[in-house]
């Protein structure tokens, strides 16, 4: 990368997409001994996507909401991104994800400035931004939300307060392996 565009800052996100609804997320939780710990439930399947960019070197992030993913979704997103981290002539994003159809599709729109490149096949392991899931979902744990807007409210305070902590994203999606700073 740096050979093709010598003068261009080049820096290495990643990026994943969770999904997240109405169903809750259930874990173990601490009650009085002899008394039943009581979580509300209700089987009801409405979703909404949390799509994340993350810098691994850095801990900065960038957080998006969706109603579905699809090619047409992922080239707005990609445009969103582009534009959030200035990518363009001068500054270059290569950006790692996995091979989800929307992703690898022809019909993804890339903005310039943007290089996509995919992970092998079922190698979640390898996927920085996979080990985001585990701190935006810690707010939702055991909660019950009437709507799919009272839900995307909480993610989206806990979004804004983990942009703002990147010493802890750095620490959970900087691999050994990842390029350096």
């Amino acid at each position: 990368m740096r050979a093709t565009y010598p003068r261009a800052a080049v820096e290495v996100w990643a990026t994943d997409e969770h999904r997240l609804g109405l169903k809750p997320i259930l874990r173990p939780l601490w009650a009085r001994r002899g008394q039943r710990p009581v979580v509300r439930v209700q089987q009801r399947f409405a979703w909404l996507y949390l799509l994340a960019f993350v810098h691994p070197a850095s801990g900065r992030s960038e957080w998006q909401f969706a109603s579905t993913v699809n090619t047409a979704v992922m080239s707005v997103a990609l445009e969103a991104f582009a534009r959030a981290v200035g990518a363009g002539p001068s500054r270059r994003i290569v950006l790692v994800l996995d091979q989800a159809g929307y992703h690898v599709s022809p019909l993804v729109q890339i903005p310039e400035g943007i290089h996509l490149v995919y992970l092998p096949p079922y190698s979640p392991e390898l996927q920085p931004a996979e080990h985001l899931w585990q701190f935006t979902d810690d707010p939702l744990v055991n909660q019950h939300f009437p709507t799919l807007a009272a839900l995307e409210d909480t993610l989206a305070t806990r979004c804004d307060a983990l942009q703002r902590q990147p010493a802890v994203l750095r620490s959970a999606t900087l691999f050994h392996w990842w390029t350096a700073p």
